[in-house]
């Protein structure tokens, strides 16, 4: 596509799920979710996650699904920060982690609820942790 070619609104949408998608299923993967887990996550089926997997641009993504790969993306920006090396980047989401809100539980086991709610819960502790500084 040239760069002084303009994309309608619709196709822009599309075009920016499309990426983030992309990226959310390489971090989904080196956090080290399982594809029952990131389905979860997303909140799509096995059949589209495979196929969205293979081509990204394939997606019709609900409002809810985009602001899912909004918070992730943020926690991902949030360990980024946090951490300086990639082992502790994407291990983080898998390792058990005793502070309150997650009592023992991996914040990736508690995102695989697949419950919204829980998503925000993890994305607003991540972010406390790096206490501003962005």
């Amino acid at each position: 596509m040239a760069l002084a070619q303009k994309l309608r609104p619709e196709e822009d949408k599309k075009h920016q799920a499309a990426i983030g998608l992309k990226a959310v299923m390489a971090i989904l993967d080196k956090w080290g979710a399982t594809p029952d887990q990131a389905q979860a996550i997303l909140q799509i089926s096995k059949a589209s996650f495979y196929k969205f997997k293979r081509d990204p641009g394939a997606a019709q993504l609900s409002n809810d699904q985009l602001e899912r790969l909004s918070y992730l993306l943020n926690i991902h920006a949030a360990l980024r920060t946090l951490f300086e090396n990639p082992e502790n980047v994407y291990g983080f989401m898998g390792l058990n982690n005793h502070n309150p809100f997650f009592n023992g539980h991996a914040p990736l086991e508690l995102i695989s609820s697949g419950h919204f709610g829980t998503l925000y819960e993890v994305y607003k502790h991540i972010d406390a942790l790096r206490g501003g500084q962005w």
